[in-house]
């Protein structure tokens, strides 16, 4: 799958006329740069004495960011084999698993700003508008297949979360662009 190939394989693909990769495995692969960025952040903050009070905390949003980054590659090959399969279900609980996890994503992004390296404070920013990005990118991938369901109460249900997520992550994401851009600016 993807994974293992170049990333040129898989944007010229994603580029050609067919039928997968598309939008919802786009979705997944943004994601998975804003969680592989997260990392980035905190390998080059670990073993700072600036930053050793937070070590704990920050390994461990490191082991949270590189399983994201992993799910978010399987995600990416996971939706072209569920577009392949012309299953409903598999079409939709894909994107849906992305957005739930970029909403887990994002989240490991404030702490980031305080306690991560003043150096990468961008890349923490950039971190939130990938996976914000990606999450409204699988949002309307999930929005897609919802239409193919002939299952309102699950729709509503669908629907009602990933609007709370919705609500959420753009809060998230406005706040460490508020704050980076202050850090920036001066």
């Amino acid at each position: 799958m993807y994974k293992d190939q170049s990333l040129k394989k898989y944007l010229d693909d994603l580029a050609a006329r067919l039928a997968a990769p598309g939008g919802g495995s786009a979705a997944a692969f943004g994601a998975a740069m804003g969680a592989a960025l997260i990392s980035m952040v905190v390998n080059f903050t670990l073993g700072k004495p600036k930053y050793a009070k937070y070590e704990n905390e920050l390994k461990n949003i490191l082991h949270k960011s590189e399983k994201l980054k992993e799910e978010f590659l399987r995600l990416t090959d996971l939706d072209v084999i569920a577009y392949q399969s012309k299953n409903p279900r598999d079409a939709l609980n894909t994107p849906f698993m992305a957005a739930r996890l970029c909403c887990e994503g994002i989240k490991l992004c404030p702490p980031l700003l305080k306690k991560g390296n003043a150096n990468l404070i961008s890349d923490v920013a950039v971190a939130a508008v990938f996976l914000e990005g990606s999450f409204s990118s699988a949002y309307v991938n999930v929005e897609i297949n919802l239409k193919t369901l002939d299952d309102n109460k699950l729709t509503r249900a669908i629907r009602k979360e990933l609007d709370q997520k919705a609500k959420l992550v753009k809060k998230i994401r406005l706040a460490t662009e508020e704050r980076v851009g202050k850090v920036i600016r001066g």
